[in-house]
């Protein structure tokens, strides 16, 4: 899973800061209130290690720019195409109990490249997970793109997930995208990084 973290020197060495609560994992039930302030906690934590790389989920050291960040405001497609960008967004649509969309939107991303012999195994599971009615991570759609979804579903092409990967990336990009860039997490990234950029 594409994601925002960091190598094992860096976390050992935010340990041992007192002001890295979050990073030792001392914080863990928080009201929703007070999420905004923990994650900002964390990314000031993690922006002095920045020059030491950020470590993806596919073991490369990627490094975190100013000028990357600034691009994630130009549009939903640049943020989604950085997987620092998917980690950050991820973080903040969990805040808004709201992440089961960009969850929804790499599954499709992940299906679209999938062989033919395996369409079936992987449209099952992104239906059962996201799409049905009971599901537990169920995407925002309506009754009719769910049924249509559904029986696409059914005789699965790499088409099949379209029309819903559309709709759930509309609804990121017009509702959720807008007050991500308007966050104290983004706003606070942006400004570490600008600033460590200029000294």
């Amino acid at each position: 899973m594409p994601g925002f973290f960091f190598s094992h020197n860096n976390m050992a060495e935010l340990n041992r800061k007192e002001d890295c609560k979050l990073a030792e994992g001392k914080i863990h039930k928080k009201k929703q209130k007070a999420f905004g302030a923990d994650l900002k906690n964390y990314l000031k934590c993690m922006v002095p290690h920045i020059e030491s790389g950020i470590k993806t989920s596919n073991s490369r050291n990627v490094m975190l720019s100013a000028e990357e960040v600034i691009q994630w405001s130009q549009s939903l497609e640049k943020l989604l195409a950085s997987q620092s960008g998917q980690g950050v967004f991820r973080e903040f649509l969990k805040s808004e109990f709201s992440e089961e969309n960009i969850e929804f939107w790499l599954a499709c991303e992940d299906y679209k490249k999938t062989k033919s012999d395996h369409l079936h195994g992987k449209a099952e599971r992104i239906y059962e997970e996201f799409v049905q009615s009971d599901a537990i991570k169920q995407i925002n759609i309506d009754y009719q793109m769910r049924e249509a979804t559904a029986k696409k579903a059914q005789d699965p092409t790499h088409t099949s997930f379209d029309e819903a990967q559309k709709t759930v990336y509309i609804l990121m990009e017009r509702d959720s995208y807008p007050r991500f860039l308007k966050s104290k997490a983004y706003l606070n990234l942006l400004n570490q990084l600008q600033t460590s950029t200029s000294k």
